[in-house]
């Protein structure tokens, strides 16, 4: 069994919900307390076994690949300032996998920067995070998807519990549980609105996939100029099994300013340095 080692990260968008600050800034670089976003999805896959990660980038990316990197420079200024713990803590941060960079080319949509990484995955199974999207539990989500797929060899779709509102903003699945937390996957509806689903559970922010979606990305039709990646796996569900993990954790949309403050809060109320004076901010305000 094909051990999943592999992990795409699309990290080209626009971030238009962070404007401007995202004019020159990448939305994957916005910081939850002192860590960009980025930076605790690679820490997931890489606690969830992962060892490659690849980075499908654009243009106005540099930070992304930046952050990642040795800084001799500054490595060198905290050692002669004998900032050591500081100086542990950003040289890790190079070595927690083997990083791959990729330019995203061709149309619009998060299918695209899946197909761009085809060349890199060969014929293993893999797993895909957005770098906007944050999940915080006791095990990390892709740990867990990653569970179900070795159980199952099937792709894996990342379940979130939302609301009726949910069902007009995330993609619903509709399934069958085959165990406590674990979907059999029947529909895969797109922004349905809770009239026309009685789903409240979401596909959000992480899959696991096999490699032939790379041949349903292929063929899948263009819609007004974006290739997406959920179309592709409504086509692959017509002729293979895929599941559904019900993540165990909380979910930070943190492509949304409420997402990205939310975070903030609930993180630092976790951080033992914040959480005192946070507290006493936090009660201040009206």
């Amino acid at each position: 069994m094909n051990k999943i080692r592999k992990c795409i990260i699309p990290v080209a968008g626009h971030g238009t919900r962070f404007l401007p600050i995202t004019k020159a800034l990448p939305k994957e670089m916005l910081p939850i307390l002192d860590k960009p976003v980025v930076q605790y999805v690679v820490e997931e896959a890489v606690a969830s076994g992962i060892t490659d990660i690849i980075l499908v980038t654009g243009y106005n990316k540099r930070a992304v690949e930046d952050h990642f990197d040795f800084h001799s420079e500054l490595e060198s200024w905290l050692q002669k300032n004998k900032k050591l713990e500081q100086l542990e803590q950003i040289r890790k941060i190079a070595q927690l996998a083997n990083f791959i960079y990729i330019r995203q080319k061709g149309h619009y949509g998060n299918g695209t920067p899946i197909l761009n990484a085809a060349h890199l995955i060969g014929n293993e199974p893999f797993a895909v995070a957005w770098g906007d999207d944050l999940f915080v539990g006791h095990t990390p989500r892709l740990a867990q998807m990653i569970k179900v797929y070795e159980k199952y060899q099937d792709p894996v779709l990342c379940g979130v519990k939302v609301d009726a509102e949910g069902a007009k903003k995330y993609g619903m699945i509709e399934g069958l549980e085959v165990e406590k937390g674990v979907y059999q996957v029947k529909k895969l509806k797109e922004k349905p609105g809770p009239e026309k689903t009685e789903s409240r559970m979401a596909s959000i922010g992480a899959y696991i996939l096999t490699p032939d979606i790379f041949n349903e990305l292929k063929t899948t039709p263009v819609r007004a100029g974006e290739l997406w990646l959920p179309d592709a796996i409504d086509r692959m569900l017509k002729r293979r099994s895929i599941y559904a993990k019900l993540i165990e954790g909380t979910y930070y949309d943190i492509g949304s300013k409420i997402g990205w403050l939310k975070a903030n809060i609930e993180i630092g109320l976790q951080d033992s340095a914040v959480r005192p004076a946070l507290k006493k901010l936090l009660k201040k305000v009206k």
